[in-house]
């Protein structure tokens, strides 16, 4: 079928268009299940591969491997966002998730420092190239995927379910390691017990794997023979505004994002002094709430318009950054950490519950896919990554403040960015090709 023919809205294909988001959303899960799994088993093993120094410098150095994989990040969102247009949105996706298994799998049985010396920080450092390679294509090829198959005018719900698998990615990480802290002792978790997670990934991903060669082809061949498609130069040519505003959402956005949810794991034990399991525990939850506000925010975006929902985020952002994060600093009650976090959450999912889409929707289908990927893996190879590191260097020199106004100058960006955007809910490349939104 080609893919600019609008699809009847009948009982049918809603649920085909379900099965579509179920089966392109079970990849992103475990992609981001895969990536995240490192940040929050990083507290057992950062002492393994970095044996010297105090806790928070080994907890540097394994945020600087975390950013690492984010380094390789633009170089994944061109090559699987040049799939996607040239070969297909399957194609790419099932390539993405086959090699977020592989760098999974081999960190799982990695030797440690006691055993290879210096050459296991250096391969840990390669699995996780190989997994933000992956992770930079998935971003732009799910987000495209799961906006083309959307039904108009409901767009803003069925693409908010790319953040709930992202999110959900992420709560299985955390109860996984819940589940493990509850059956091992803290001496095995740091001398195995962090490899299971690995391992449990990489099995998922096979799944995946599998639910993805059954997605029916949302590009059209006729896009994909254009000269133009997955074109790199055409797309800094004829989409150069597109690009940077991109650039500067996915700015704000990621860092934003990470801040609040990976970064504050290592907030909340090493700034807050709460227990590691009990962090693990209330992030659990947090994160499930914070899910479920997706499609929520998803369907408003459908009633209110895109741009209002960013503006909302950006403002919001700059005014709360610096007086939640300091109460967060400072409470040692972890129901009031909670909260607390969950409320800087629900202004963040003003701009995750249409990540994808508002990009989207600034693309024509031939370079759709590299469009949102590659300024996103730039962004957020640069911002997002760094967000531990960042924080963790704030306060190792003892600025810790400082941090918090760093975060709020990138959600002022965010703002002036959604500003100088167009409202796309109903006036863009994706309703032009796909059917427009209803009223």
């Amino acid at each position: 079928m080609d893919s600019t023919t609008p699809i009847p809205d009948d009982a049918a294909d809603r649920r085909r268009r379900i099965l579509a988001i179920v089966g392109g959303s079970s990849g992103n899960l475990v992609e981001w299940y895969d990536f995240y799994v490192y940040s929050f088993t990083s507290l057992y093993f950062a002492a393994a591969f970095f044996p010297s120094g105090d806790r928070t410098s080994q907890l540097l150095s394994a945020a600087g491997v975390f950013a690492a994989g984010f380094l390789v990040r633009p170089l994944g969102g061109w090559l699987f966002g040049r799939l996607a247009d040239r070969r297909g949105r399957r194609f790419s996706m099932m390539a993405s998730v086959l090699l977020m298994c592989g760098g999974s799998l081999a960190i799982a049985v990695l030797p440690t420092h006691a055993s290879i010396g210096l050459l296991a920080p250096v391969l840990l450092t390669l699995a996780r190239l190989a997994q933000g390679l992956s992770v930079g294509g998935e971003y732009g090829t799910s987000a495209t995927y799961m906006s083309e198959v959307a039904a108009s005018g409901q767009r803003g719900f069925y693409a908010s379910f790319q953040y709930v698998t992202l999110i959900g990615g992420q709560l299985l990480a955390v109860l996984v390691i819940v589940l493990l802290e509850a059956l091992l002792t803290g001496d095995q978790m740091r001398a195995w017990g962090w490899r299971v997670p690995f391992v449990v990934g990489a099995g998922a991903a096979v799944v995946a794997l599998f639910l993805r060669r059954a997605l029916h082809e949302t590009q059209s061949a006729e896009k994909a023979r254009r000269q133009e498609a997955g074109s790199l130069a055409a797309l800094l040519r004829d989409h150069p505004r597109p690009l940077l505003l991109v650039l500067g959402l996915t700015a704000g956005g990621s860092l934003s994002f990470y801040v609040f949810t990976t970064f504050m794991q290592k907030y909340l034990v090493n700034t807050a002094g709460l227990p590691t399991r009990t962090v693990s525990a209330t992030m659990a939850v947090v994160l499930f709430l914070y899910m479920a506000m997706q499609p929520l925010f998803g369907a408003l975006s459908d009633r209110v318009g895109r741009r209002t929902m960013l503006l909302a985020f950006g403002a919001g952002g700059t005014l709360m950054t610096v007086p939640l994060l300091s109460l967060i600093g400072r409470t040692h009650d972890p129901v009031t950490a909670g909260l607390l976090v969950l409320a800087g959450l629900a202004v963040i999912s003003c701009y995750t519950s249409i990540s994808g889409l508002v990009k989207a929707e600034l693309f024509p289908g031939e370079v759709r896919a590299l469009g949102v990927g590659l300024p996103y893996a730039v962004a957020n190879a640069l911002f997002g990554g760094t967000a531990e590191y960042v924080g963790l260097w704030f306060k190792s020199v003892g600025a810790e403040a400082g941090f918090f106004w760093y975060v709020t100058g990138f959600f002022l960006l965010a703002l002036v960015t959604a500003w100088a955007m167009p409202e796309t809910r109903r006036e863009s490349h994706l309703a032009r090709e796909y059917g427009m939104g209803r009223a």
